[in-house]
């Protein structure tokens, strides 16, 4: 059953949309007072350029203009577009270009120079002075949409620039966002693969932290999943065996016993063999279940002596043994495991020792059997006369941190080891 689909928009457009709208209000916040400054800039230099005109035409006209009106001569490198010409002092026009009357003119008779915006035209007015006082006034206009002009084409370069600009950090914006939404996108498959059974998924280096870091813990999940699947497919696999030997035991006795008169003592060995073939049941549900997930310390005496009570078995248990932490059921199974092997494929004597290591303790189990032959792998396929119940024995104390060997042939002899409480590896 699959799942609710994702809600909201996908990570490549939100990284896309953010960067893109960041430059965008980046460029309007930069460009609004450039545009304005721009064009102050502008009208300040049309200003000044209309002042430096005014101010040399009022040099160079005569005292005598406002009595004697003449045609304003232009100066050298002075604009054909202006338009020039002489007031009096009341802001009426004398002679020259301009409006009948000019209030930026009449200003100008306090001897200062006045600049205004005036029937559409960029307007300075400069006085006409004389040996004793002012006699007349210089008006000097230009078209305000020229200085406009100038400001409207800088807007349209600055919005260029802006859409080019925007345009870049779309572009950016695109590969930033598939640099980013990739890893996860990859993520995103490989995890639908984990779900799907895949347990092949490597980690990919895309050069982002967190997405690597990510990669590489999905990577370490599905190893440690393909594994603990193995180990339940084994476990599956070799715990029929484990169980078929008890079960065997269990139904010849009780065909025998419809032979007997007295059916009694056999009853009583079924019902023996059925208690240990219970006690093998839970223990191995409890084991299939990792149940048995948090290690006590393990009472090897008091396991032993469960041992003891097979009387084809001698028990050999030294007094001081060091502390071990490990399953008790997995122990248990582990020697169940090994007895039957040597029971079923040896001879007597069987005899069970534990040792001391110092770095952990050692269990082992000798029958006086012809041995195992030379190459025989007994852990992975029943040859040499030994079960396959060992691959199960060999997992169950890998589970335990632990190592089950077989450390000789002949007599064929099979050691548990496990380390102390103090060591983390297993003893060698």
């Amino acid at each position: 059953m699959t799942g609710n689909p994702p809600v909201g928009r996908p990570l490549r457009r939100r990284v896309l949309a953010a960067i893109v709208g960041v430059a965008a209000l980046a460029v309007v916040l930069f460009a609004i007072p450039l545009a304005v400054a721009l064009q102050r800039v502008y009208l300040d230099e049309a200003n000044a350029s209309l002042e430096r005109d005014a101010t040399r035409l009022s040099a160079v006209v005569p005292d005598s203009i406002a009595r004697d009106p003449k045609p304003v001569p232009l100066v050298t490198r002075m604009s054909q577009r202006l338009s020039v010409g002489v007031y009096t002092l009341g802001g009426r026009r004398v002679t020259g270009r301009g409006p009948s009357y000019s209030p930026v003119a009449g200003h100008a008779r306090d001897g200062r120079v006045h600049e205004a915006v005036e029937h559409g035209l960029l307007t300075v007015s400069a006085p006409v002075p004389s040996d004793e006082s002012i006699v007349a006034v210089i008006r000097v206009a230009t078209p305000y949409d020229s200085v406009s002009d100038q400001a409207e084409r800088a807007w349209l370069l600055m919005g260029g620039l802006a859409v080019l600009v925007v345009g870049l950090a779309a572009v950016v914006a695109r590969r930033q966002a598939g640099r980013l939404a990739a890893p996860l996108e990859r993520l995103t498959s490989d995890a639908q693969a984990l779900g799907s059974g895949d347990f092949s998924i490597r980690a990919r280096s895309v050069g982002v932290r967190e997405a690597d870091a990510a990669s590489r813990a999905l990577e370490v999940t599905a190893r440690r999943l393909g594994d603990v699947l193995d180990r339940e497919r084994a476990f599956s696999a070799h715990v029929s065996h484990q169980l078929r030997t008890p079960l065997t035991g269990l139904l010849l006795g009780l065909e025998a016993g419809l032979a007997e008169d007295d059916p009694h003592a056999v009853i009583r060995t079924a019902l023996q063999r059925g208690e240990h073939l219970q006690e093998i049941i839970e223990d191995l549900v409890r084991l299939s279940r990792g149940s048995v997930g948090d290690r006590g310390v393990l009472d090897v005496p008091a396991l032993l002596d469960e041992v003891r009570s097979r009387t084809d078995v001698s028990v050999r248990v030294p007094e001081d043994l060091p502390e071990v932490r490990a399953s008790l059921e997995a122990v248990r199974q582990i020697l169940h495991v090994l007895l039957d092997n040597a029971v079923t494929h040896g001879r007597p004597p069987i005899t069970v020792s534990a040792t001391d290591l110092g770095s952990g303790l050692v269990i082992d189990v000798t029958d006086g059997g012809p041995g195992v032959p030379d190459g025989a792998d007994v852990f992975r396929a029943p040859k040499g006369g030994h079960g396959i119940g060992l691959a199960l024995a060999r997992s169950l104390a890998e589970a335990e941190g632990g190592r089950l060997i077989l450390r000789r042939s002949s007599p064929p002899t099979f050691s548990l080891l496990l380390p102390s409480s103090g060591y983390g590896e297993s003893p060698v």
